[in-house]
């Protein structure tokens, strides 16, 4: 086992971080986690699988960058002038006279005003762009991209054919108006174009390829680094398969990219993470475990396990639904178990060396913020570990969780108790007894980022902050590494 030691200096902020300090100073895994190494992993040994559920913060909603969207308002009074001949690159298009010039009254969008043919041609115009920011232009649609592209008189997109674009992305200010050209190199021109902020604040982009942050997500060339020690199982609404890499999933990560790093840091052996979550689910009805009984709460009657609808008027009949209480329990036991028993096809380079259930992990709560599921949250959670355990035959198999922490400290409401009722369950507060050293709550609250740091207002996704998400991950897999048995360390 790597053995690394550090030690980090604390100091406590609130008695709700004790936790959270203590996984930082955690000796088997150093604050800061160098590149991947490539090294084999140890095939001797058991794949430890690994189980993230939860609902659509767990699926993942950091974002990885700004994304591109189709230009259009940004271009003012463009103008594309038409030059007799096919493009040459010795051509000076600005001493030369068109033979003729049109108007574009739509620009970008889905239809804009078609080019007249004839010869080589040139759009100008300006730019003014809304936002203060980093930009990438990528003008042009499939055989349309092959153009050289200029703004403010610097060259910020060149496709020749036969070759890959080339980008040069670009600084602008707010308001400010600046000129562009493209100039198309065939025959085939249109005001069809994507444009892209590269530096969006709180993207995994901007935070650690400009912001420096997370170093070992990235190469000395600045690609995303692999964990090939490290798979990734996506199911229900969590997608991908394949070595933990940024973009596993898509366009967004979730905490599997910080959890995964360090587990993979940690273990010798490949490590598994199976991702079974779906967004807009809450733990009183969706995921209400088995076992649970209905109850009574200011006048209704509040689902069992089985039982539909969510709930009902005290003193009536129900009238089922086509959903029960702990229908997103069993689909996420099924897809897990069928992955499970599907492990020698889909991961057929571990056959050999079979698997082990070595922890839980959990991150949820948003959907339980009402007064009926907030107040039966901790003893719903109670069972959820323990029934969990005995689903997958791991009875002593470690449970970390984190507790939700919208608007950080100033989480109130239902919500707030959502966040007590986690941290009351972490086996070092004592009031379970036999979750000592097997179940440990995360505090998140100082991971939230306001809309400012963030790509977008959406605080019920952590204002899709993806620093969050890599910070909630990380913490949680500290947390696990902390409960692993001494022998493991």
């Amino acid at each position: 086992m790597r053995q690394h030691y550090a030690i980090l200096l604390v100091s406590l902020r609130a008695a709700a971080l004790t936790v959270l300090l203590a996984l930082s100073a955690t000796a088997d895994v150093p604050d800061q986690l160098p590149d991947p190494d490539d090294k084999p992993a140890d095939r001797t040994k058991p794949v430890k699988v690994f189980v993230l559920m939860g609902q659509s913060n767990m699926v993942g909603m950091g974002d990885i960058s700004g994304g591109s969207s189709r230009w259009g308002s940004e271009f003012l009074a463009p103008v594309v002038s038409v030059y007799a001949g096919k493009y040459s690159p010795d051509a000076d298009d600005d001493s030369l006279i068109p033979i003729k010039t049109m108007e574009l009254p739509a620009f970008g969008g889905v239809k804009p005003t078609p080019y007249p043919g004839g010869g080589t041609l040139v759009v100008r115009g300006h730019i003014q762009m809304a936002a203060t920011g980093v930009y990438r232009f990528k003008p042009g649609y499939q055989a349309s991209t092959h153009n050289v592209m200029e703004v403010d008189g610097k060259e910020v997109h060149r496709r020749e054919v036969g070759a890959d674009p080339v980008y040069a992305d670009i600084k602008l200010t707010a308001g400010e108006k600046v000129p562009f050209q493209i100039i198309y190199l065939t025959d085939a021109a249109d005001g069809l174009g994507w444009v892209q902020r590269i530096d969006v604040p709180g993207t995994l982009e901007t935070v650690v390829k400009a912001d420096g942050k997370f170093p070992h997500l990235i190469d000395d060339q600045g690609n995303w680094t692999v964990r090939n020690d490290v798979i990734y199982k996506g199911v229900i609404s969590a997608v991908g398969q394949g070595p933990l890499t940024v973009g596993i999933q898509g366009n967004t990560i979730g905490p599997e990219l910080g959890f995964g790093h360090v587990m993979g840091y940690y273990y010798d052996e490949p490590v598994l993470l199976i991702k079974a979550s779906i967004g807009n689910r809450s733990l009183g009805w969706d995921i209400l475990p088995p076992g649970s009984e209905r109850f009574t709460y200011d006048g209704r009657v509040y689902a069992g396990y089985k039982d539909s609808p969510a709930s009902w008027p005290e003193g009536t009949k129900p009238e089922p639904i086509n959903w029960y209480a702990g229908k997103q329990y069993d689909d996420f036991v099924k897809a897990t178990h069928e992955v499970l028993e599907d492990f020698d096809e889909l991961f057929p380079q571990y056959k050999d060396q079979g698997y082990q259930i070595a922890g839980f992990v959990w991150w949820q709560g948003h959907k339980d913020g009402n007064p009926a599921h907030a107040s039966r949250y901790e003893q719903n959670l109670v069972r959820l570990i323990k029934t969990l355990r005995k689903e997958f035959d791991a009875p002593e198999a470690p449970f970390v969780l984190g507790t939700i922490g919208f608007g950080g400290w100033e989480l109130q409401g239902d919500h707030l108790t959502v966040a007590n009722a986690q941290l009351a369950v972490s086996g070092e507060n004592g009031k379970y007894p036999e979750f000592k050293g097997n179940v440990l709550t995360v505090e998140t609250r100082d991971f939230w980022r306001s809309v400012e740091q963030s790509p977008r207002d959406q605080g019920y996704h952590y204002n899709r902050n993806a620093e969050t998400y890599m910070l909630v991950g990380d913490a949680l897999g500290r947390g696990m590494v902390k409960l692993l048995a001494p022998s493991e360390r």
